[in-house]
């Protein structure tokens, strides 16, 4: 028997809110329990679902999930030595090293997966394999994947309570986020991703 994880995040594309990176962590020889679970790629479930499963999973399995709040995002997008990828690469090996698997599969954000690979790898003590879709091709992924869907959902309706309003996904394609955006993109400025190019772009209309 082999301790897997798997590693997937929620909320890398939208300008509002944080991004979570989740990894679940469980004795291989236990997939058919996932797999009754009804465990799949979090996108392919509805929220119903994502809620039931995430409960019961947090009973069956160890995971340990990290909040990247919007400044430290922008501080990884403009920074010259960094960016994004590093970033939740970064995090992603503290997740590994508390959670200590022998096998590790990842889903992979960069482009480059080898230059991902070699980063991560060099520090962790994990055996690491990057994929892309990797959510698609391992149930333990897909269990990390539902698990920082559920909670960032959480943390953007924490949010939407804070400020009183719908705000919608936090997508730059939404339009309840680019009428929340355009309205409060000062008032609320905390919760935008500045490095965004949906927020640089009113921000250099008020310069004009």
């Amino acid at each position: 028997m082999t301790l897997i994880c798997g590693v997937d995040e929620a909320g890398r594309g939208p300008v509002i809110g944080p991004l979570v990176i989740c990894g679940v962590v469980f004795q291989n020889d236990k997939e058919a329990e996932l797999d009754a679970l009804g465990v799949k790629d979090s996108k392919l479930l509805t929220p119903r679902q994502r809620e039931r499963i995430a409960g019961q999973l947090k009973q069956i399995v160890q995971y340990h999930w990290i909040v990247i709040e919007p400044a430290e995002i922008d501080a990884a997008v403009l920074s010259s030595s960094t960016n994004l990828n590093w970033l939740e690469a970064d995090k992603t090996a503290l997740i590994l090293n508390k959670l200590k698997p022998e096998t590790a599969y990842i889903d992979c954000p960069s482009n480059n997966l080898g230059a991902y690979h070699t980063y991560l790898q060099n520090k962790v003590t994990a055996h690491v394999v990057v994929e892309h879709q990797a959510e698609q091709k391992h149930l333990v992924v897909a269990a990390a994947s539902i698990l920082a869907k559920v909670e960032r959902d959480r943390l953007i309706d924490e949010l939407k309570k804070q400020v009183g309003e719908d705000f919608g996904s936090g997508y730059p394609s939404d339009p309840k986020t680019v009428a929340f955006l355009q309205k409060h993109f000062k008032k609320h400025a905390s919760l935008f991703r500045k490095s965004w190019a949906s927020y640089q772009r009113l921000q250099q209309k008020t310069l004009v």
